[in-house]
Order: structure tokens, then sequence, then C-alpha cells
């Protein structure tokens, strides 16, 4: 009996040395840590065949847009290329001709480059898009053999087109018949910025023009006449020196009531 007494003591003195050199040395804390992994539950993600889900705000591959009937939201602004702190984009528009229409602008890019070698895929170039052609999406699987490889064009990153939509070019004169206002009427605001809806240009209020652009005559009624300074109360400030007391005085004084504004 005593025995075994002894045998339960010296363990516990073992176990309470082995916490306290566990816990208050500098080894005895590393080698807590993977003590501590191996009697949690494994987190492998069997991937490929069952991939994590990213994040809601994750930043994956670009995508170019489109409107709902066929049109290219890019207008060739070169924007997303300037705002690119890596310099990773390129983008060359051309315009627009009446037999064939890419986008609702005047211009559209012909030739549309990523180059995701250098990407850091930072999100300032769709902060800089002002159509909102240019989101970005949650693929993060962009690895390949080559460099060539990794930089998309314009066909690799344009969107698909929806149902039934036309593809583009189209010509102007179906686009024109179709009376879609493309950037939200008199506001500059372009559909699919805070929703997806594109109205004809006729269905949009146009309250909006009153405070941008007013009426003509009604500007020139309310324009009020600026006030008229009779030649004789100019007469002392330009006949005294700037640092005079007769200059002060006049300056400082009181104003004659029939030049107040």
């Amino acid at each position: 009996m005593p025995s075994q007494v002894g045998s339960l003591l010296t363990f516990v003195v073992v176990l309470v040395l082995i916490a306290a050199w566990l816990r208050f040395t500098v080894l005895g804390r590393g080698f807590s840590v993977p003590l501590r992994t191996m009697v949690k539950p494994p987190v492998t993600h069997q991937y490929p065949e069952k991939p994590r889900p990213p994040a809601d705000r994750f930043h994956g591959r670009h995508q170019l847009n489109r409107y709902e009937d066929g049109l290219e939201r890019c207008i060739g602004c070169e924007l997303c290329a300037w705002a690119c702190p890596a310099d990773a984009i390129y983008v060359q528009g051309e315009m627009n001709t009446l037999e064939e229409r890419f986008s609702p602008g005047e211009r559209f890019a012909v030739d549309y480059q990523i180059n995701y070698n250098r990407c850091i895929l930072c999100g300032l170039c769709i902060e800089a898009c002002p159509t909102r052609a240019l989101t970005m999406t949650s693929e993060y699987e962009l690895s390949t053999d080559t460099r060539e490889g990794l930089i998309y064009t314009k066909e690799q990153l344009l969107a698909p087109l929806a149902a039934g939509a036309p593809a583009t070019p189209q010509p102007d004169a179906d686009v024109r018949a179709r009376g879609t206002n493309y950037y939200g009427g008199l506001a500059v605001t372009p559909p699919g910025l805070h929703s997806s809806e594109i109205k004809s240009a006729s269905a949009r209020p146009s309250s909006l023009a009153s405070k941008v652009i007013p009426d003509a005559a009604t500007a020139l009624r309310e324009m009020q006449p600026l006030p008229v300074v009779p030649a004789q109360a100019m007469a002392p400030m330009q006949s005294s020196p700037a640092g005079s007391p007769q200059g002060e005085a006049e300056v400082g004084g009181p104003r004659d009531p029939e030049v107040a504004p």
C-alpha cells in the first residue's frame, strides 16, 4: 500500500512539473501548440472535390458586365487602367459606329487585357469604373502552367449574354428603337449601381432638370441686379493713402444706406 501511494504521488508531481514547464517556459509554450492542435477536430477540406466557399466580399477574377439587352457596359474610358497600382490592365478604346454598336456610349473597349502575373486583386479598378462595367467574382482558381495563360483577354472576361439578348455588335438603329435609358435619365447614376432596373427615358421623372438646368426665363427673373456704387462714395478711398487715418475712417466707417447691398 505505501508503495502504491508513493507511485501515485510521484505521478502527480511529474504531471505538475510538466504542466509548469509547458506554461512558464518559452520552450514549453512552443511545445504546447502542437499538443493542443492534436486534440482539435481536423479542418481539412477535400479540395478540389469539395472546395471551401470563399468569403462574401472575396476579390477574385474580374468580369466585364453587360446590360440586359446584350450591350457591353464598358465604354473604353481607361479609368481602370489608370487606377491600377500594379499596371496590370490594358485597355484600348474605339468609337462605336452606326453599323456596329458595342456599348451605349460613344466608345467601347476593342481590346481589354488583365495580367494576373501583376494583379494584386486590390479592387481599385472596380471603384474607378463609372458604369459598373468591371466587377470581381468569387473565382480564385487562376493557376496555369505558363505566364501567357495568366493574361486574360476581353473574350475571357466578358460576361455571357442574358437569355434572349442579341450579341454585339448591334445596329445603332435597333438600340435607339428600344428607347432604353442606360444611365438613369437626367441623373448620371448608371442602372445596376443600386439596382438592376433599366427604364425607358420617357418613364424617368424630369423633376431633377429644374434643379440642374433651370429654365432661362425663370433664371433671368430671379437674378438680382448688382448694386451700383456712386462715384462720390469711391472718391475718398481713391484720394486717401492706404495707411492714412482718413482712408481707414472711410473704409471702416458707416456705409451709405443707398450703397448697401
